[in-house]
């Protein structure tokens, strides 16, 4: 199990996360913040103590590689880039201006730390898989970890890549899906039912794991024991969480999927997330 000093590090880490998260884009007045909220404590495992990445060298051959391919919630990534060192912290606050290396997409040629640029739903996930297959190929030990989203999953082009995976077995793809139920036109499930996406990656062909997405011990654990799995398949981690997660007005609302605070919600917001709603 995870050290408790690493889970409660990681958690305060995450509160830090979230507020640059919602400062950023009340700076903008444009952005993502419900799907940001959601990722905020997967993110904050992965690039404050699982990736093996090098600030300095943003293309450090033998780095892991990460893609966001719901690339709209780019702000969480942004955030902890930024943390991380990549760029300076200040810079957040250009996100979505002219000129910025911050767009409201990641771009790849613009923001140091940024391996592929998104924002195409459906199509991240195939480049993580040809990203694991040269990995594979060059007989490199990196690995590939690709974020997708539930209303993202109802692309074909997700299915055909894990397909793709499970052919290659690359056992070096871990696929982390954001289950917030929520996407831009409503309820996942009412605009497209996706069934049992457990059982769908499983089938599909990956050793699976279900968590919840907002318990950094479990987070931490199955990261564990997904470097511990020998079944030689693409891992998939199927993550329930909360669209705009620590935010009282924010949670399980649809309206928050790209829609920036105002001043006096901003002021509300920071405060639940540092009391901890």
């Amino acid at each position: 199990m995870a050290e408790a000093e690493k889970v409660m590090r990681l958690k305060e880490q995450a509160k830090v996360v979230r507020k640059e998260i919602l400062t950023m884009i009340h700076e903008a007045k444009s952005g993502h913040p419900g799907g940001s909220l959601s990722a905020a404590d997967m993110m904050t495992a992965l690039y404050f103590d699982e990736l093996n990445i090098d600030p300095e060298n943003p293309k450090w051959e033998d780095r892991d590689r990460f893609v966001l391919s719901k690339g709209h919630v780019c702000p969480v990534l942004y955030t902890c880039l930024a943390l991380r060192g990549y760029f300076p912290k200040e810079v957040l606050g250009t996100l979505r201006k002219e000129g910025s290396i911050l767009q409201g997409h990641p771009d790849m040629k613009r923001c140091p730390g940024v391996d592929i640029s998104t924002g195409s739903l459906g199509q991240g996930l195939s480049v993580a898989v040809g990203m694991a297959l040269s990995a594979k190929r060059d007989h490199k030990s990196y690995r590939v970890f690709c974020m997708v989203g539930d209303g993202e999953s109802n692309e074909g082009q997700i299915w055909e890549a894990v397909q793709t995976a499970a052919k290659y077995n690359l056992d070096n793809l871990v696929i982390l899906l954001d289950r917030n139920r929520l996407q831009n036109d409503g309820i996942c499930e009412e605009v497209m039912p996706n069934g049992n996406l457990v059982d769908k990656f499983t089938t599909f062909g990956c050793q699976s794991w279900e968590i919840d997405g907002h318990d950094m011990a479990q987070i931490l654990d199955t990261l564990e024991a997904i470097k511990a799995d020998q079944s030689g398949k693409p891992k998939c981690i199927v993550a329930h969480t909360v669209k705009g997660k620590g935010v009282s007005f924010m949670e399980n609302v649809v309206q928050w999927h790209g829609m920036a605070p105002n001043d006096e919600q901003y002021a509300i917001a920071m405060q639940n997330i540092e009391e901890g709603f």
